[in-house]
This record gives C-alpha cells, structure tokens and sequence, in this order.
C-alpha cells in the first residue's frame, strides 16, 4: 500500500508541473488562438494531467479513501514550491506557515 501512496504523491507533483507548464504558456504571447492552445506547453500539459489521473485512478483501486484528502493536500506545498523555483515567487511567512501547518496535519494524520 505504501507504494500507491506514493504514487499518488507523485500524480499530484505531476499534477502542479502540468499547472506550471499551463501558466508559464498563459504568460507567453502567441502568434493566434491556435498556437495559443495547441503549443508544446499546453499539449505536455495536459498530457502529465492525463497521466496524472490515470496514476490516481490506479492508485485509488488499493489505497483506502480515508487517506486522499490528506496526500491530496501535499499538491498545494508542491505548488509553492514550483512557483518559487519557476517563477520566483516569494515564499511569504503566511505560504511557509501554510506548508508547516499541511506537513503537521500530515503527520497527526499518519501517526
């Protein structure tokens, strides 16, 4: 079991990587409305979030339904975390006290 859990830690790192990809192509200007969507970006995009719910899908036939609020909860720290590293956002003290107070719910969760 601790294997799908895992995996369904990483759909949702792929899940805020398809998120990034979607944004970085959002702030970029295209030629037309075409291009706008249907770019290298966009299309990868969608296809990590294709991959990522066929993971969760996969996942959730074996990890009980009991566990998913909580790992689905860790998307939002990977999404702080790659918009710092993407778009150098700031990680504010309301951001770090967001990702510790996700980390102990966790943890009171698991332990």
């Amino acid at each position: 079991m601790i294997l799908y859990v895992l995996f369904l830690l990483f759909s949702n790192f792929i899940g805020a990587v398809s998120q990034v990809l979607l944004k970085k192509s959002a702030l970029e200007s295209h030629k037309s409305f075409v291009r706008e969507y249907l770019n290298f970006k966009v299309v990868l995009a969608y296809a990590l979030f294709f991959a990522a719910v066929f993971i969760d899908l996969t996942a959730l036939k074996i990890v009980p339904v009991s566990y998913v609020p909580i790992i689905e909860a860790s998307s939002y720290i990977f999404a702080i975390i790659l918009s710092r590293l993407f778009f150098g956002d700031k990680i504010t003290l309301k951001r770090a006290a967001a990702i510790a107070l996700i980390i102990a719910g966790i943890a009171i969760y698991v332990v």
